[in-house]
């Protein structure tokens, strides 16, 4: 699926790129806040040793890092973007709309929706963008 960047989300993709020797395949700049989107198997580098990669990433860009793993499938897609939450499962309904329903254990609702539902809307959007999945609601 072809994904439109904006110069800015390139700038900073590049910029990501250059600091920790992973290139992200998407970003999203949400305020003070930067969502990259890293290849499958490469989020160890672009975390580095305790952290000190994507630290040593937020403090040169001036903004808070998330990174969420890129996967094979639409359902681990949508697993990885949730995370740290534990995702017990993840149906994709194909209805008239693609709705991605996915169950997650009370404890980690919280986790999964985030700070004023920012982890969900994150989700949502890369889901969309990567997958064409319209909504993604937790059970």
């Amino acid at each position: 699926m072809y994904v439109e960047l904006s110069d800015e989300a390139r700038r900073y993709i590049g910029r990501f790129d250059e600091l920790t020797g992973v290139a992200p395949k998407d970003c999203l700049v949400e305020g003070d806040r930067l969502v990259f989107l890293v290849p499958a198997g490469k989020m160890a580098a672009a975390i580095g040793q305790a952290g000190e990669t994507v630290e040593e990433a937020e403090r040169r860009l001036a903004k808070s890092i998330e990174l969420v793993e890129d996967a094979d499938t639409p359902e681990a897609f949508v697993a990885s973007a949730l995370a740290p939450a534990a995702v017990n499962a993840v149906t994709i309904s194909e209805q008239n709309d693609r709705v991605a329903y996915v169950e997650v254990p009370e404890p980690d609702r919280g986790v999964a929706i985030g700070a004023d539902g920012a982890n969900i809307e994150t989700a949502r959007t890369l889901a969309k963008r990567h997958y064409d999945i319209d909504d993604i609601q937790l059970t």
